[in-house]
């Protein structure tokens, strides 16, 4: 009877705390990407938000400005901000942050010369394929069925057994 108690008194408390754990990493703490930012003066919230989407995090990589909570990122969105706010466009921002970081800051890099492999190289990849596939294709059409000649093809009986390769019109002809 103890022991039921026991256990009892057991899971009851790791129920409490995998309900603590699960409601404070449901509760947020801050919205990701507009940290304590004032949206009434210059700056739209909407035009700070989809520039932000737009642009990578250096740290993260695979997340977006926006989506990314490293220490860089809020300075960048930070920076991002006090340049709107000095009334600077979205291409004049771009175009600082490429200077500064390189392109790999763009989630969409610009299609230019330098960029082409990435933008092309896939399509350029598929149409390789392709024709490596259609001359493999059009080869094996092109040969024709090699057989056994006459002697091969007695030497095989030969070795096999009549029974292996019956005569026509014998009982092993016959549909199973």
């Amino acid at each position: 009877m103890r022991h039921e108690h026991l256990a009892s008194r057991y899971i009851q408390l790791i129920l409490v705390l995998l309900v603590t754990l699960m409601s404070v990493n449901i509760t947020p703490v801050r919205a990701a990407g507009l940290e304590a930012f004032d949206f009434t003066g210059k700056v739209d919230e909407d035009r700070f938000k989809a520039l932000i989407v737009q642009l990578r995090c250096l740290v993260c990589q695979n997340q977006s400005l926006a989506d990314s909570d490293a220490e860089l990122a809020h300075d960048l969105r930070r920076e991002i901000y006090e340049m709107m706010d000095q009334g600077k466009t979205d291409k004049q921002i771009v175009d600082f942050l490429v200077a500064r970081y390189g392109e790999f800051v763009l989630y969409k890099p610009r299609v230019e010369p330098r960029t082409w492999i990435l933008w092309y190289g896939p399509f350029g990849l598929l149409v390789i394929g392709l024709l490596v596939l259609m001359i493999t294709v059009r080869k094996r059409k092109n040969q024709r069925e090699t057989g056994f000649s006459e002697q091969e093809q007695q030497r095989l009986n030969e070795l096999l057994g009549d029974e292996a390769n019956p005569e026509p019109g014998q009982e092993g002809d016959k549909p199973a």
